[in-house]
């Protein structure tokens, strides 16, 4: 297999060095990620300045390419440019913290997944669960390997993608693996508002989860219940509920 690895940590993130280090072993992995830090950067891309890539080398030697751009952009160019427009598989991780629930809209991890699958690409997006700088990659590594080997024997339905959270424990205390579907997750005490030293109002975007029960069978719930969350994603966000109801509506004349 040919697998594409980005992320939106960045190229030295540790997350990322032990995605490559456990999928090396089942083919050519071709790591593409962002120059610097593009947490929360969404599915942006870069239209208003040239991009820039650049070969460089992990710290345990592995070739590998950085880029100035966006983790959508590294999926566009580590397919086009760096992997001439032949790989099966991409993987975006492992992150430094969570992407359950609504916070899939924000995260340049599953952005990137999301790109994949717009380009045709099987993808995955992987983070492990609570942020901090001593966090154990391994055991999200080691099931991104499990899971690479599954969709290598069984396939993946086009435009979907799969997003995986991984509690932040011992292996021996992770509690096994359910398929979900995407919980709810919304902030409270979004602005915090503070003022410099010449009386100028200025703004820290932040917020707190809101407390609610989660749904049964949610990603949000597996994680509480110490469970790996694998959940399909479609790129088709139509709300076919509405569909019928809306051509009911008063909209032309």
């Amino acid at each position: 297999m040919r697998i594409l690895l980005t992320n939106d940590d960045g190229i030295y993130a540790p997350g990322l060095l032990a995605l490559a280090q456990a999928l090396r072993p089942l083919g050519e992995v071709f790591v593409v990620a962002p120059e610097r830090p593009r947490s929360a950067s969404g599915h942006s891309i870069t239209l208003h300045k040239p991009l820039r890539i650049e070969e460089m080398r992990l710290p345990d030697g592995q070739r590998a390419w950085a880029t100035s751009g966006t983790p959508a952009d590294c999926v566009t160019l580590g397919l086009d440019v760096v992997m001439e427009g032949r790989a099966d598989l991409l993987f975006s991780g492992i992150n430094a913290g969570s992407n359950l629930g609504w916070d899939l809209t924000y995260s340049g991890t599953v952005a990137a997944a999301i790109e994949g699958a717009i380009l045709g690409l099987p993808s995955v997006a992987v983070s492990v669960v609570e942020n901090g700088s001593d966090r154990d990659f391994e055991p999200a590594a080691r099931f991104s390997r499990r899971l690479a080997e599954a969709i290598r024997d069984n396939g993946m339905e086009r435009w979907t993608l799969l997003n995986v959270n991984v509690p932040a424990l011992p292996q021996e205390r992770i509690r096994g693996v359910t398929v979900t579907h995407q919980g709810r997750r919304q902030y409270v005490d979004r602005i915090d508002r503070r003022v410099d030293p010449w009386g100028r109002a200025y703004y820290w975007l932040r917020g707190s989860l809101k407390e609610e029960t989660p749904d049964e069978g949610s990603d949000v719930h597996a994680i509480l219940e110490d469970r790996i969350s694998v959940t399909p994603v479609h790129l088709d966000m139509t709300a076919y509920s509405l569909i019928a109801p809306m051509r009911e509506w008063k909209l032309e004349g």
